[in-house]
């Protein structure tokens, strides 16, 4: 089942597109990369998941809902962590939790206590008093207090130290595993490649790659590194079939791998080799090359007939604006 789904969705401010006919499904109980540079759409889309930007155009649901026709409902049950998180200045996490219960119709009390014991967070400190990892942690505890079926979450390891990210990691494999899905936004290569199954890349408001992170590993380069016996040993080999080598001086060799990383393992055992190093696939390069690369397409202009010409400039930037 997809607990959410976009249908060619796009969002204009005035002249600007910034999201462009997005199409996506996110099935159940996966971990969700959502990828892209500063500017992408990734924060204007889910903000449109959230139904707090009506789209120009397509149309977005969220366990089923209409995003923005349903979305008190979206709201009320999917844990949301915002990139730009605020919080009223008087407000301490015992009360949070209360307030935050009322408004969800559901005791979040219990749970939000024992998340904020893993947290570390002091339940009596007001916001105004709070740094900014500490009111990260607070918003993770809203977000995760009612055990959604769906969380949302918009950079959420930001201004978190290793330890507490350690802990939030822990608590979303163990909500996957329970049958939640997690959309996770995250600048952070590493920590997607760590936690997501799947990833989706957003570049200048187009969606550029839907994956899962095997298909985009089988993709990926390896690099390969081979140290010699000897001088003789090196001079008398031949070089693996498959590997692209960019360095074959002397004793060390370093190269590329292009076909079968089975095969130059195979070829290794052939040789007089003292070491022999063959890294994981490089998804940072397969990464970077999404966020960099010429992805455009007729995609892109379908959309922008879609939504018909360009309306004039409106002071409203934000219209369509939902809190």
């Amino acid at each position: 089942m997809s607990v959410i789904r976009l249908e060619a969705i796009s969002k204009r401010y005035g002249l600007r597109l910034a999201v462009t006919a997005i199409t996506l499904e996110v099935p159940q109980a996966t971990m969700f990369g959502f990828l892209g540079p500063n500017g992408s759409g990734k924060t204007t889309t889910i903000r449109m998941l959230m139904g707090l930007l009506k789209p120009s155009a397509g149309t977005a649901y969220v366990l089923g809902w209409d995003c923005w026709r349903q979305s008190e409902r979206v709201k009320a049950e999917v844990g949301y962590l915002p990139g730009d998180l605020r919080l009223p200045s008087w407000l301490t996490c015992r009360e949070a939790l209360r307030l935050f219960g009322r408004v969800r119709g559901r005791d979040m009390t219990r749970h939000g206590l024992d998340l904020a014991g893993q947290f570390g967070l002091e339940l009596d400190l007001r916001v105004r008093a709070m740094s900014r990892g500490t009111r990260q942690k607070l918003g993770l505890v809203l977000a995760l207090a009612h055990a959604p079926r769906l969380l949302i979450l918009d950079e959420p390891t930001a201004s978190l130290d290793p330890l507490t990210q350690e802990t939030l990691y822990g608590l979303l494999r163990r909500a996957v595993s329970d049958g939640a899905t997690v959309l996770f936004s995250s600048h952070t290569l590493a920590e997607v490649e760590d936690l997501c199954s799947h990833v989706a890349i957003l570049r200048e408001g187009r969606l550029v790659a839907n994956a899962s992170l095997d298909a985009l590993r089988a993709q990926a380069s390896r690099r390969v590194t081979v140290r010699w016996q000897s001088l003789d040993s090196a001079n008398r080999a031949t070089p693996a079939n498959g590997v692209e080598w960019s360095d074959r001086s002397g004793l060390q060799w370093r190269g590329e791998v292009r076909g079968s990383a089975a095969d130059v393992v195979r070829w290794a055992a052939t040789q007089p080799i003292e070491d022999f190093v063959l890294e994981p696939p490089d998804l940072r390069q397969i990464f970077q090359g999404f966020y960099v690369g010429d992805h455009s397409s007729s995609v892109d202009r379908a959309a922008r007939r879609s939504l018909g010409p360009s309306p004039q400039p409106s002071p409203w930037e934000g219209e369509g604006v939902r809190r």
